[in-house]
This record gives structure tokens, C-alpha cells and sequence, in this order.
């Protein structure tokens, strides 16, 4: 069975304002992601990140343990964890643009919005996205 979990965790240190940062957590995700089974994209904005990973729950489970113990992320919020009936996201990870609803909720993230529209908008934002390899 497939899950879909969202979070949205504030990036500490560099990793909130650093483009090399950014990159050096994309290349290492892909590289776990493609390991572990799991699909997703990623968002960073205003200090915080915004992922959509999609995958087995004992893979999500070892990621979010990861997570919050990763030194970059701090108050890690979960605003959707179920299962689902096929993946909608198919790359390892994918940095999508930021389309300006996601922005907004970037910037002041509401839980109630974040269950109902957040994976609509990462699926509007990385249908600009090339194709998974």
C-alpha cells in the first residue's frame, strides 16, 4: 500500500537562504529517494520547506525519523499522512517553481488549508516540470 505524506518544517541555518544548500539536499534526496522507493517534490520559501513524498509507509516512516533529527528542519508539521491509490508524484524529487498559491501558503502556512489544497497546488506547480527519468 501506498501513502502520501505532506510536512512543512522551518529550515534552519543556511539551508533557509543558501541556493547550494538547497541543491546539496535535492542531489541527496534523489539519491535516498530512488534507494528507498519514494517519489516527491520539494519547496523552499520564506525560511521554510515544503515536501510531498509519496511511497511504502516503513520507507516514510525512516524518512520523517531522519528528518527530525536533520539539523536543517526544525518544527517539523505534518499537515497530511494517508494512504492513497497510485502515486501522483514520479520523480525520486523535483524542485517545482513556486506558483504564488504556494508561495502564500509558504509564508504563513495554515494547517486546515494544508490538507485540502496543498497537494493540488505541488500538483499544479510540478505539472511545469519535466517528465520523470
Amino acid at each position: 500500500m501506498l501513502y502520501r505524506l505532506i510536512y512543512v518544517s522551518d529550515a534552519r541555518g543556511a539551508a533557509g537562504a543558501n541556493l547550494f544548500v538547497l541543491a546539496d539536499i535535492l542531489g541527496a534526496s534523489e539519491r535516498n529517494n530512488r534507494r528507498d522507493r519514494l517519489s516527491g517534490v520539494l519547496v523552499q520559501h520564506d525560511g521554510r520547506f515544503l515536501q510531498q513524498l509519496e511511497g511504502a509507509r516503513v520507507d516514510l516512516d525512516r524518512l520523517m525519523g531522519r528528518l527530525r533529527v536533520d539539523p536543517r528542519h526544525g518544527d517539523i508539521r505534518v499537515l497530511h499522512d494517508a494512504p492513497i491509490a497510485a502515486r501522483t508524484m514520479h520523480w525520486p524529487m523535483a524542485h517545482p517553481p513556486l506558483t504564488p498559491a504556494l508561495k502564500a501558503f509558504m509564508i504563513a502556512p495554515d494547517p486546515a488549508i494544508g490538507a485540502a489544497r496543498v497537494p493540488e497546488m505541488l500538483r499544479e506547480a510540478a505539472a511545469a516540470l519535466p517528465a520523470a527519468a
